[in-house]
């Protein structure tokens, strides 16, 4: 299994490194940030006090554009999250809300599993494949490679989101799309 600190997983040159270690073939690949102009992830209806959720869908859609054309033989497609810390946000308003006595709000329930969005991304793109969420990078090649290999899925999309959790730290995303190499 691959090893990687948190850092390394966001950054791509190291995730292609690590998905042609496990035999996989990367066919597009996305990050967040990726230009100057990546300051402010979009909204996604739905999910509110959190970028966790908007910043993965995020880079998942620039991941599904640049794929290379469909061939009407692109299959089963699976999500594959990995995540470190998941969505600290959220449950850092969620805590202090039940600190405090407050109300929380069903949506934050709802997005408290970041498998959420994979839902949200596999209505939008209709993909059709296995939802997994794990908290390393190696865990989530491997599942991506036993998918693709015991033909559960013919591609994995594979997303790696954590958010800044410290002063200075900026949210970050990289997401690769893969199929076997052989």
């Amino acid at each position: 299994m691959t090893q990687l600190a948190p850092a390394a997983v966001i950054d791509l040159t190291a995730l292609h490194t690590a998905a042609t270690a496990v035999g996989l073939t990367v066919s597009a690949s996305a990050c967040w940030p990726e230009t100057d102009t990546d300051a402010d992830v979009k909204p996604l209806a739905g999910f509110i006090e959190s970028t966790f959720s908007p910043l993965l869908a995020e880079t998942a859609d620039r991941v599904l554009r640049r794929r290379p054309e469909p061939t009407g033989q692109d299959g089963v497609t699976a999500i594959v999250i990995v995540t470190a810390l998941g969505d600290v946000s959220s449950a850092t308003h969620v805590a202090r809300a039940v600190d405090l006595g407050q109300r929380v709000g069903p949506l934050l329930f709802f997005q408290s599993v970041p498998n959420a969005v994979a839902g949200y991304l596999a209505a939008r793109w209709r993909l059709t494949g296995p939802i997994v969420c794990v908290g390393g990078l190696g865990a989530g090649l491997d599942i991506a490679a036993a998918l693709i290999e015991d033909a559960d899925a013919d591609q994995a999309l594979v997303v790696c989101v954590d958010l800044g959790v410290t002063d200075g730290d900026r949210d970050r995303a990289a997401a690769i799309l893969v199929t076997s190499t052989t």
